[in-house]
C-alpha cells in the first residue's frame, strides 16, 4: 500500500518507521492485562475483502450523514514531524496519505461503510469508470460544479496535466501504477519533461476529447485502474496552480479543506474549503472548521496529553502516531480511556532491508535475518497491539494470505536463532568486526528498533554503525539508488487488495530508480519474468504467480527480512465525535470526524 513512515509509516507504509528507552521497560505486555482487545489474523482477513466498483448513484454526494455530527470548531491534531509531503503527486507515504484525505480530490475515491467493506465511487468523476475494448480503454466524465479553493473549475485539462507531471523529475516520491501501464516502466523517456514543455501524451495513451471526457488507453487490459487512481498521488493538480518543486509547500485544494498556514517544523493549519461542494462528493464531510496540527510532539507525549483528556488534548487525535508502547497498558486497562482508542490490523509488514549492491552474499543476509529478535521488535512496539511475528512479506490483509509460511523459524524461535546466524557467517568467511551501516528514522519507533538490531548483529560480530535520518525524509534518502546505507528497517503495505502492489513496486528490478519503492534493489530476472506473467491474469489464476514470486524473493534471494505485520491503536479525546477505524487509511476515519461539543 505505501511505504509507512509515522505510527507513525513508507509508504507504510510504507504504507515504515516509531525511543532509546532501555528495552527491557519498553513493554509491560505481559498478557495479564484485561481482556485481551487486540486484533489477530481474523480481523485482518476480514479486511482484504474484494473491493466493489460503484455506481453513478453511489458516486452521487452529499456523504451519508454521521449520526449525531454537530457542525463548528477546531480538532488539534497531535503529530512528530512534518509531513512527508503535501504535493499530491509525491504522496506515497502514510502519514501523507492521511492528510490528503483533507485536501486532495481524485478521479475515484474509497467510501467504506460501518463494516470496513470498501467501494470505489467517483470522486470528481461521476463513478468508478467505464471499461470497453476488453479493459484496455477507460472513460472517465467530470462532475460538474468541481473546483479548487479559488473557484476555478476542474476540466479535463487538469487531469491530464495531473498525470503527465508525475513523468517529470519533479516528482519523485509517488506512485508509478498509472504511468508505467501507460507507457511501460521506462516511462520518464516518453514525456522526460512532464507537460512543462508543451508537450503531451498521444491521444492514443491519454485522451481528453472535451471538458469533461478524459480516456485512458492500455496496451492490456487494467480491471484495477479505478483503484489506482483512488491512491492519494493521483490527486488533482490543477495547470494553472502547478508551480512544480513549490507546490510541495502551498498545494491547492479541492477538498473539504485548504492550508491556511504552514510552519515548516512547528504546525500546520486548515480552514475550511468554501469552494467545495458536498453535493459532488459521496465520502468526505465537512463539519468542523478547521484543524491545528502542532507537529513537534513526540509519540510519550501525545499519549500522556490524550490520557489526562485536559484542555485542549479533549479536541484532539492522534494522527499517524499510535500509542506509547511504554504506556500501553495504562491505555488498555483504563476502560475510560481504552474506549477512546480506534485498533485495527494494518496491511503493513515490517522488514528489514538489505542494499543488495552492498550485502551481495546471501549467507551473510540469512544470518542477519535469523539473528534478528522479532518478537523484541514487537515488544518494542507495544506487544501484541502493536504487531505480530511475521513469517513473510505477504500481510494477512492479503487475500490468500498463508499463515503457516515461515522460511526462517521465527514461530519456533522468535527471538531469533544467533547459533544458526553465527554458522552461515562462518560459512560465507566472514570476517568479525565487518562494519555495516543502518539508517533509521529519528522517531521513537526507529530509535528503539536501531537499539535492538545493533545489539543482536553486534552479537554475531558485525560493528554496526547506527544513522540517524530525519522522519520526513526518511524515505527519500533511502529512496537513493547511490544510498550509503547497508541496512534499514522499511514497512509496506499493499495499495489494493491484491499481491501485484506489494510484489510490483518493491521487488520488481525494472523500477530502480531514484525515488523508486525498490529499496533493496533486488533485479532477479525470474522475479522479473513472474510479475509480468501475473499482471496480466485475473487475480485467481495471478494467486499462483504471486505465491511463486513471494517463496523465491525469500527462499533464494532475500533482499528484506520480515519481521513482523503491524497492528494500529491511536488515541482521540473525549470531545471527538464519528471515531472509528479506516480499512482504508489504517488510522482513524478522518473523513467523518466532529467535536461533540463545537
Amino acid at each position: 500500500m505505501k511505504p509507512l513512515n509515522s505510527r507513525s509509516a513508507r509508504a507504510i507504509v510504507v504504507a515504515v518507521a516509531a525511543g532509546s528507552l532501555a528495552l527491557t521497560g519498553c513493554s509491560k505486555d505481559s498478557g495479564k492485562d484485561a481482556k485481551d482487545q487486540s486484533k489477530n489474523q481474523n480481523d485482518a482477513a476480514a479486511q482484504s475483502k474484494p473491493v466493489a466498483y460503484g455506481t453513478a448513484a453511489q458516486s452521487n454526494g452529499p456523504a451519508a450523514e454521521v449520526p449525531g455530527a454537530k457542525p463548528g470548531g477546531t480538532i488539534s491534531v497531535y503529530t512528530q514531524s512534518d509531513l512527508t509531503h503535501m504535493d499530491p503527486g509525491q504522496i506515497y507515504v502514510s502519514d501523507a496519505g492521511q492528510f490528503a484525505n483533507l485536501l486532495h480530490r481524485k478521479l475515484t475515491n474509497y467510501q467504506e461503510d460501518d463494516k470496513g467493506n470498501l467501494t470505489v465511487v467517483g470522486d470528481i468523476a461521476t463513478d468508478a469508470g467505464k471499461a470497453s475494448d476488453g479493459g484496455k480503454t477507460w472513460t472517465y466524465t467530470l462532475k460538474d460544479g468541481i473546483k479548487d479553493e479559488d473557484g476555478n473549475a476542474i476540466t479535463s485539462a487538469d487531469v491530464r496535466h495531473t498525470i503527465e507531471r508525475q513523468y517529470s523529475k519533479v516528482i519523485f516520491d509517488g506512485p508509478s501504477f498509472v504511468q508505467t501501464w501507460l507507457s511501460g516502466t521506462d516511462y520518464r523517456k516518453a514525456l522526460p519533461d512532464g507537460p512543462y514543455k508543451g508537450k503531451h501524451l498521444p491521444d492514443t495513451v491519454l485522451a481528453t476529447p472535451d471538458a469533461k471526457t478524459v480516456v485512458f488507453h492500455f496496451d492490456t487490459a487494467r480491471p484495477d485502474l479505478p483503484q489506482a487512481l483512488a491512491m492519494a498521488g493521483y490527486g488533482i493538480v490543477p495547470q494553472k496552480d502547478d508551480t512544480k518543486e513549490k507546490y510541495d509547500k502551498a498545494p491547492k485544494s479541492l477538498g473539504p479543506y485548504k492550508v491556511a498556514e504552514y510552519k515548516a517544523g512547528k504546525s500546520l493549519k486548515l480552514v475550511k474549503n468554501t469552494n467545495w461542494d458536498p453535493k459532488t462528493d459521496a465520502v468526505r464531510h465537512q463539519y468542523v472548521d478547521g484543524y491545528a496540527f502542532t507537529t513537534t510532539i513526540d509519540q510519550p507525549s501525545q499519549t500522556k496529553r490524550l490520557v489526562s483528556d485536559q484542555g485542549e488534548a479533549k479536541n484532539a487525535i492522534q494522527f499517524t502516531d499510535s500509542v506509547d508502547p511504554a504506556q500501553m497498558q495504562s491505555v488498555i486497562t483504563n476502560a475510560a480511556v481504552n474506549k477512546r482508542t480506534i485498533k485495527g490490523y494494518q496491511p503493513y509488514v515490517w522488514q528489514l532491508s538489505f542494499n543488495l549492491d552492498r550485502i551481495k552474499d546471501k549467507k551473510i543476509r540469512d544470518a542477519i535475518t535469523y539473528a534478528i529478535p522479532n518478537q523484541r521488535m514487537i515488544q518494542a512496539d507495544g506487544g501484541k497491539y502493536g504487531g505480530e511475528l511475521a513469517g513473510g512479506l505477504f500481510a494477512p490483509t492479503l487475500p490468500g494470505f498463508d499463515p503457516a509460511y515461515d522460511p526462517f523459524g521465527k514461530m519456533k524461535k522468535p527471538n531469533g536463532d544467533p547459533a544458526k546466524a553465527k554458522k552461515l557467517l562462518e560459512e560465507a568467511g566472514f570476517k568479525k568486526g565487518t562494519k555495516l551501516t543502518y539508517a533509521y528514522s529519528n522517531t521513537p519507533r526507529g530509535q528503539k528498533q536501531m537499539v535492538i538490531i545493533k545489539d543482536a548483529l553486534n552479537a554475531i560480530g558485525f560493528d554496526i554503525q547506527a544513522k540517524e535520518i530525519e522522519r520526513a525524509s526518511f524515505y527519500e534518502q533511502i529512496g537513493k539508488v547511490k544510498n550509503p546505507y547497508d541496512l534499514y528497517m522499511t514497512g509496506w503495505g499493499q495499495d489494493w487488495s491484491s499481491p501485484s502492489t506489494v510484489v510490483t513496486p518493491v521487488y520488481d528490478g525494472k523500477l530502480i530508480s531514484d525515488g523508486a519503492s525498490n529499496y533493496s534493489h533486488i533485479n532477479d530476472e525470474k522475479v522479473n519474468t513472474l510479475i509480468q506473467e501475473a499482471l496480466v491474469l485475473q487475480p485467481e489464476a495471478a494467486a499462483k504467480k504471486w505465491e511463486e514470486a513471494h517463496h523465491r524473493i525469500i527462499e533464494e534471494i532475500n533482499p528484506a527480512a520480515p519481521v513482523y505485520y503491524s497492528k494500529q491503536i491511536q488515541l482521540f479525546g473525549s470531545n471527538i465525535g464519528g471515531a472509528r477505524y479506516s480499512t482504508n487509511s489504517s488510522y482513524i476515519d478522518i473523513n467523518r470526524l466532529y467535536l461533540i461539543q463545537p
